[in-house]
């Protein structure tokens, strides 16, 4: 079983995720922030992902720690799952329509953070969730997911179906690089024997 249970608890927030990587898409969340609940929700269904996560933080202030945190503990919680990585497809890639917002986007899980996103978000706002926060929560998962991730917008006018199209999109092809490639189960996908 792919899983991993991940506690972070600072300052500012504190996060239980329990994640199964080979899941149904079945979640119960509880970020404190009903649009990154339902961000969360659909990465959950759209990467087949169980996800457990509940997360008490200072949104009095806030959601950038509540997202930024959540995006750190989602991160580790891969990382801890695919533990050696043996056997899993590496690479994923998406475009993915939402509307008329059209997304790509690629994952690889070299065990190196690098993220590209490319992305002009009309609003500042959608609900009282900052847009900017996208950003900040993809940037903590590639950090501590060690993967490199490229999000790139190719159309969108809607900020709601833009950012919407981006954690479906990041979704499946995540979905598609911790895949087990059944002809290479017991191997490591690197030349250096290690990722």
């Amino acid at each position: 079983m792919r899983t991993a249970e991940i506690k972070r608890k600072t300052n500012e927030t504190d996060i239980c995720l329990k994640i199964d990587l080979d899941g149904k898409g079945e979640s119960k969340i509880d970020t404190g922030c009903g649009f990154l609940d339902h961000m969360m929700t659909l990465f959950a269904k759209h990467g087949r992902f169980d996800i457990e996560l509940t997360c008490k933080g200072d949104t009095f202030v806030d959601y950038h720690h509540t997202t930024e945190d959540i995006g750190i503990a989602l991160g580790e919680a891969f990382t801890s799952a695919l533990s050696d990585k043996k056997g899993i497809c590496r690479y994923g890639s998406m475009i993915l329509p939402m509307d008329e917002a059209l997304i790509l986007s690629a994952v690889d899980l070299s065990g190196r953070s690098y993220l590209v996103f490319d992305a002009g978000i009309p609003t500042e706002k959608v609900g009282d969730f900052d847009t900017e926060l996208v950003r900040e929560f993809f940037l903590a998962f590639s950090d501590n997911a060690k993967c490199n991730l490229h999000i790139k917008m190719l159309s969108g006018l809607n900020s709601h179906h833009i950012i919407e199209g981006m954690f479906k999109s990041v979704a499946r092809s995540l979905k598609a690089a911790v895949k087990i490639d059944e002809a290479a189960k017991n191997e490591i996908p690197s030349t250096k024997g290690v990722l």
